[in-house]
């Protein structure tokens, strides 16, 4: 009701995980709602199989009743573009479907740091990305590793002494040669591959 009261279209809604999946392959959206606790498969599985890489993959925001670290993080290692409490506002919820359907993740960076440094150390295995890495110039790897600690465009911009315009060219490039979604997913490999490490 509150997104096409504002001019969204709803294409398909789903009960639990597995039709989810069936409704996003099936409709195609540009975004997914998806509830983190469902019957059968549970939203985190369902994000996982439905980002699985094909080019016109849609942004999924994840909706929880608990503001949980784990979680969250577990939402954006899947894949998501960001995470929203089910008790948002209408004007929030409208607002986070547009971004997150422009490009943008619906995370603050600072939120983004914190949740990538508690977890990202307590993962096992090597990591991965260093190839990806060489990919990037010396410019874009100083971007990437000061997006990794949060700052805005704007922040990064002024660091940098570039125009926001320039930054913004720089994360494009960044999230392009890396595969990467969003700046989450920017944030969160830049700390498997040590790039940053957690203060």
């Amino acid at each position: 009701m509150i997104l096409t009261a504002d001019g969204i279209d709803v294409v398909a809604e789903a009960t639990d995980g597995a039709e989810a999946v069936d409704a996003v392959r099936r409709t195609r959206p540009d975004v997914v709602l998806m509830d983190i606790r469902m019957p059968e498969l549970d939203g985190l599985e369902a994000t996982r199989r439905i980002l699985t890489g094909a080019p016109d993959e849609p942004r999924v925001i994840m909706l929880t009743t608990f503001d949980l670290d784990h979680y969250v993080y577990a939402a954006l290692t899947a894949g998501a573009s960001g995470f929203l409490l089910k008790d948002v506002t209408p004007e929030h919820l409208v607002a986070a479907v547009r971004m997150v359907r422009s490009g943008d993740a619906l995370l603050a960076p600072a939120i983004t740091r914190r949740l990538v440094e508690r977890f990202a150390q307590h993962e096992t295995g090597p990591p991965a990305g260093h190839r990806e890495l060489a990919t990037l110039t010396a410019r874009e790897l100083e971007v990437l590793r000061l997006l990794a600690q949060g700052l805005s465009n704007a922040e990064l911009a002024a660091h940098l002494h570039l125009s926001e315009a320039t930054v913004k060219t720089h994360v494009a490039r960044i999230l392009a040669k890396l595969g990467l979604r969003d700046r989450v997913q920017a944030v969160v490999l830049a700390y498997r591959t040590g790039l940053v490490t957690p203060a």
